[in-house]
């Protein structure tokens, strides 16, 4: 009786390992005929099997099965996903052919996601880069693109949990950058360093060089505060801007992102406090200047607002909002006149007030028309400034440049700028 059951036993294992070979066999001949429904079918046949594989034909089988799911590029984003999981599973055997298979599935995907990224399919583009890091985690920058073009789309929760992810790996996104001038196009251009060798070489190329990349990290904090604060989680915000502030304190970009984010939160002082830090910081940037007058503007504080304005333009003198915003200051000022005007009544002092309000109208919009007239030089498709100096120069009895100005918001209007 004992021998009995050994020997069934022996010819049940037997008929085990007959079934589990044929399967992978038939998949296999599947998979090189590109009829990838059959080896899914012959792959699942021999998955209910898969228990009783030994080391080899498990290498073998999840090898199989990632091919027959990538299906030389046609599957879905399920199957990809699915791929780089049954590849992930291969140990021992068809350790080369799962390298060339991963590195087959990474050219792959980089170039649909530069396609889905080039038509402005960000979401698809977020999840084909993704893809392309799960199959190679040395390529962290594939993850800050997924994350990047999450952001675009935009589908927030989703970038937060990358962004998270890249915090955790510690990326930062630094890197040597290897450059040279062509001599054709004068232009420098950015190259790897074997092509950049070449290219000198060949002189093609002149004045090579390297230098390091900035660090991307103020840019995904930035990122990850304002999905916080777009989600209405200010406290989680503001802690990620202090976390990177205490390990990098003079980063002028991560103040401002700071700022930005107390800004959304209509904490003004607490923007205004760190604008000022910034501006010590870097004095010459007109920027700073421009977003503190904005700041005085809102708080009614005119006069304030008129001077970071006017020092934002003796660093930028083409600052094109800052023209914009000091001609809506000025012009701030109509408001209380016409109310006092419409109050006004009929008596001989009445009608005299009437007149110097009037005339103090019409200083005041003479005031405000060289900040329009020098924002519509610098920009000649700013309608609104155009349609305020169409209207000033009505009211002021200038015919011909009231005239002159419609024909150009008329030109601008059919023109859709």
């Amino acid at each position: 009786m004992k021998k009995q059951v050994i020997v069934a036993l022996a010819i049940s294992m037997g008929a085990f390992s007959f079934a589990q070979k044929k399967e992978l066999k038939t998949a296999e001949k599947a998979i090189k005929s590109s009829n990838f429904s059959e080896a899914k079918t012959a792959l699942s046949q021999a998955e209910a099997l898969k228990g009783e594989m030994d080391s080899k034909l498990k290498a073998k089988y999840y090898y199989l099965n990632a091919e027959a799911l990538y299906a030389n590029g046609k599957g879905s984003m399920k199957d990809i996903d699915a791929a780089i999981e049954s590849l992930s599973n291969v140990e021992g055997d068809y350790i080369q052919e799962t390298a060339d298979l991963k590195q087959k599935m990474v050219t792959s995907l980089v170039t649909s996601g530069n396609t889905a990224y080039e038509g402005k399919d960000f979401s698809k583009a977020s999840k084909y880069f993704e893809k392309t890091y799960r199959l190679n985690t040395k390529d962290t920058v594939y993850l800050y693109y997924a994350a990047t073009m999450s952001v675009s789309v935009p589908e927030y929760d989703r970038a937060l949990t990358l962004y998270e992810e890249l915090k955790n790996l510690g990326y930062t996104g630094i890197a040597k950058e290897y450059f040279a001038t062509n001599v054709e196009t004068k232009k420098e251009e950015i190259l790897d360093k074997n092509t950049r060798d070449l290219y000198v070489r060949s002189k093609s190329h002149i004045k090579p060089g390297e230098r390091t990349t900035d660090s991307k990290k103020p840019e995904i904090v930035k990122n990850v505060a304002l999905i916080y604060v777009s989600q209405g989680k200010d406290e989680k915000a503001l802690a990620a801007m202090k976390d990177a502030r205490a390990e990098s304190p003079n980063d002028v970009n991560l103040i401002l992102s700071e700022a930005n984010v107390h800004y959304k939160m209509g904490n003004t002082e607490e923007f205004k406090s760190l604008l000022k830090q910034a501006i010590a910081m870097d004095p010459k940037n007109p920027e700073l200047q421009y977003n503190l007058g904005v700041i005085a503007a809102e708080s009614n504080h005119p006069d304030e607002a008129k001077k970071y304005y006017q020092k934002a333009l003796e660093l930028d003198p083409n600052y094109v909002n800052a023209y914009i915003n000091l001609s809506a200051l000025i012009l701030a000022g109509e408001k209380p006149m016409i109310e006092e005007m419409n109050g006004l009544g009929t008596s001989k002092k009445d009608n005299d007030r009437y007149d110097e309000l009037r005339e103090n109208r019409q200083n005041l919009y003479k005031e405000a028309v060289p900040y329009l007239s020098k924002a519509l030089q610098l920009d000649d498709s700013n309608i609104n400034a155009a349609k305020t100096l169409m209207n000033i120069y009505s009211i002021l009895g200038e015919s011909e440049k009231s005239k002159a100005m419609k024909e150009k918001v008329e030109a601008l209007e059919a023109s859709g700028k």
